[in-house]
């Protein structure tokens, strides 16, 4: 059975359709990459799965449970983490109390805290007493990733983790994802970068015009220029 399952899902934002046909699933430790051009609904889909958006038709289960009418922190608590797109954080409270306000242990004792949370990005030890509004944008996003590890979840989804970053700070994140990822935590992963996504997923998923047009292998994927070029102009 697969950690997440989204079947046949469609919806959007009140009248406003702009998912007709999203299937895709991630299993227990398995990584997966979900991409398309912009405005194809990446993002749709994942505020679907995490209940910022009811959906209008079809099956989303997590962890065997349906969760289709289920309200967002109850989702959260079945043990999905989300880094949302633009970061979210709160801005006027310190690095150490954004982590705080997230930080709950998860079902089988997992140990992100705070602390390994400042393990993984020693710059955020450093500001742990600055207000979240007065980091860069590269620090801004790490402490958005800290806050969705801080809930111990099974499944992580980060939304355009590293939109806008400089090459530097992408890397510092894409290093970090897959020592994250390597210690088992399953992903859904939206992002622009295929190369980086290639060598931590092992599926991709593509979605058009809010539909999912194709699944399959990261190699497979990796390999057909003609759906790379169809489906994402590259």
């Amino acid at each position: 059975m697969a950690l997440l399952e989204v079947s046949n899902v469609s919806g959007g934002y009140g009248p406003i359709q702009v998912l007709f046909d999203i299937n895709l699933s991630v299993n227990e430790g398995e990584v997966v990459a979900l991409v398309g051009r912009n405005g194809m609904g990446k993002t749709t889909t994942i505020k679907t799965i995490t209940g910022a958006l009811r959906s209008q038709q079809g099956d989303l289960s997590f962890a065997g449970q349906p969760i289709n009418t289920m309200p967002s922190h109850k989702i959260s608590r079945l043990g999905i983490g989300l880094v949302p797109e633009g970061r979210q954080v709160f801005g006027s409270l310190r690095v150490e109390e954004n982590l705080a306000l997230a930080e709950r242990p998860g079902p089988g004792g997992e140990a992100w805290t705070v602390q390994t949370v400042f393990q993984l990005f020693p710059r955020l030890k450093e500001r742990r007493n600055n207000e979240a509004a007065t980091l860069s944008g590269g620090e801004q996003q790490k402490l958005a990733i800290g806050r969705a590890l801080v809930t111990n979840p099974k499944l992580i989804i980060l939304d355009e983790a590293t939109e806008g970053l400089a090459p530097l700070i992408r890397q510092e994140i894409w290093s970090c994802l897959d020592e994250v990822t390597d210690a088992g935590m399953s992903a859904l992963v939206v992002d622009k970068n295929l190369g980086a996504l290639s060598k931590i997923a092992s599926r991709f998923v593509v979605v058009s015009k809010g539909e999912t047009v194709w699944s399959g292998s990261a190699e497979s994927f990796m390999n057909d220029e003609d759906l790379k070029n169809q489906h994402l102009g590259v």
